[in-house]
């Protein structure tokens, strides 16, 4: 089970950042990945990590501004948002797979766990 918050209201140019607790014991093994959606449209691939991935790739649109990191310790990981735009509100959901290989990091239809979302929203 994930549960991805921490999301709100902020100004262009402020920083954010969003937790995913997950439950369980084998958290580790997981690819872990957050996306993000706008209303009706598809869901976007942010960033993430492939199964015992150490390090996070990331959409172009949001290269340099966010960073994924996780905490293997604590379950949980973390989108640390910087300078961001009114084109960063969405809806921010993070997902897991245990089955998740490089070439399919970017798809959705490749996770079977998700959060329940949380908004974020960028205005001034």
């Amino acid at each position: 089970q994930l549960q991805a918050f921490g999301g709100g209201l902020v100004h262009p140019g402020d920083s954010l950042r969003l937790s995913c607790a997950a439950s369980g014991r084998t958290f580790s093994a997981y690819g872990m990945a957050w996306f993000r959606q706008v209303g009706g449209k598809e869901r976007e691939f942010v960033g993430g990590f492939n199964r015992g991935g150490t390090n996070a790739i990331y959409a172009d649109g949001v290269k340099g501004r966010f960073t994924i990191s996780r905490d293997n310790t604590k379950s949980t990981m973390y989108l640390q948002m910087d300078s961001l735009t009114p084109e960063d509100t969405a809806v921010y959901y993070c997902a897991a797979s245990l089955t998740i290989i490089y070439s399919s990091i970017a798809n959705p239809s490749a996770y079977a766990y998700w959060g329940q979302g949380t908004l974020v929203t960028v205005s001034s």
